[in-house]
C-alpha cells in the first residue's frame, strides 16, 4: 500500500491513499490495528498518475479463480461459514459453489463464469430431472436469457440429458409428463417484460456511450502529457488495445 503525506494548515500530517485500496479494505475487514505501507512525498498530479497506472497494470481475476479457491478451502476442512468470512461472501453462495464442485459440474461452473446462467439456475439444473428440463428453459426465458444464450443453455441441457440417460427416445422439451404450455396471458406478460428489457437496454447503451466517450477523451488528454507517456514506457505499459487506438485515431469518436 502506498500513501502520500500531506501537511495540514495546523502543521499535522494527513495521508492520501495512492495505491492499495483493496489491501486497505482487507485489513479493515480483518480488524487489523497496523497496516504496512510506503509513505511518499509527491504532488497530487503525480499521485493520480501512479494510481491510474497501478489500476491499469492490475491483474483482473476471473470468477472461476474464486470458485476454485472455494474448492481448495473446502478441501482443507473449512466450513461454509468460515469460507464465506474469508472471501467476504455469504454461506449460501459458498454452499451452492461447493455443491457444484462436489458434483463435478465443471460445465455448469463454466456457464456461471461466462454469464450464461446465474448461480441459482446452475444449482437448479444440477438437481433437475427430465421432467424439469422444459420448465428450466421457460424459467430461463422469463429471467431474460435470450438469443445465443438460450441456444447454448438448451445445448447444455441436451448434453446433460444424454449423459444421465434422461432422454429416452423423446426430443428435449417434449416430455409427456410435464409440458408447460404458455397461455395468452403468459405471452402478454413475456412481451411486456421483453419491451421493458429493451427500454432498459437503450438507456444502458446511452450510458455506456457517454462513459466510453469520456474515457477516450481522458486517455487522449493523458497521452498528450509527455511525462505520462515516459512513465508508461518505463513501466512497459505503452501498448494499447487496437479498438482504443482506432478510436483515438478517429478523434475519439465511436
Amino acid at each position: 500500500m502506498t500513501l502520500s503525506r500531506r501537511v495540514s494548515p495546523q502543521g499535522s500530517f494527513n495521508y492520501d491513499l495512492v495505491c492499495g485500496q483493496g489491501r486497505l479494505e482487507a485489513f479493515l475487514a480483518l480488524e487489523a490495528t497496523e497496516i504496512p505501507a510506503f509513505v511518499i512525498d509527491a504532488a497530487e498530479e503525480d499521485c493520480l498518475v501512479m494510481s491510474l497506472v497501478e489500476n491499469v497494470a492490475r491483474r483482473q481475476h476471473r470468477p472461476i479463480d474464486l470458485m476454485n479457491e472455494v474448492g481448495r478451502l473446502k478441501g482443507r476442512g473449512k466450513t461454509d461459514a468460515e469460507i464465506a468470512t474469508i472471501i467476504g461472501s455469504t454461506s449460501s453462495w459458498v454452499y451452492m459453489i461447493v455443491n457444484l464442485i462436489e458434483r463435478g459440474e465443471e460445465k455448469l461452473l463454466s456457464a456461471v463464469e461466462t454469464g450464461l446462467i446465474p448461480l441459482s439456475m446452475a444449482t437448479d439444473i444440477a438437481r433437475s430431472s427430465e421432467s424439469d428440463i422444459q420448465d428450466l428453459l421457460t424459467d430461463a426465458y422469463e429471467q431474460g436469457i435470450r438469443g445465443k444464450k438460450i441456444t447454448k443453455l438448451r445445448h447444455l441441457l441436451e448434453l446433460r440429458a444424454r449423459k444421465d440417460k434422461l432422454v429416452r427416445g423423446n426430443p428435449l422439451g417434449v416430455s409427456q409428463n410435464k409440458k408447460k404450455r404458455l397461455t395468452p396471458t403468459d405471452l402478454r406478460h413475456l412481451f411486456e417484460r421483453e419491451a421493458e428489457r429493451q427500454r432498459l437496454m437503450v438507456k444502458k447503451a446511452a450510458f455506456t456511450h457517454d462513459r466510453v466517450v469520456f474515457s477516450i477523451q481522458a486517455i487522449k488528454e493523458l497521452l498528450a502529457v509527455s511525462d505520462f507517456e515516459k512513465l508508461l514506457s518505463t513501466e512497459h505499459l505503452d501498448s494499447m488495445p487496437k479498438l482504443i487506438q482506432a478510436r483515438l485515431s478517429n478523434g475519439g469518436g465511436l
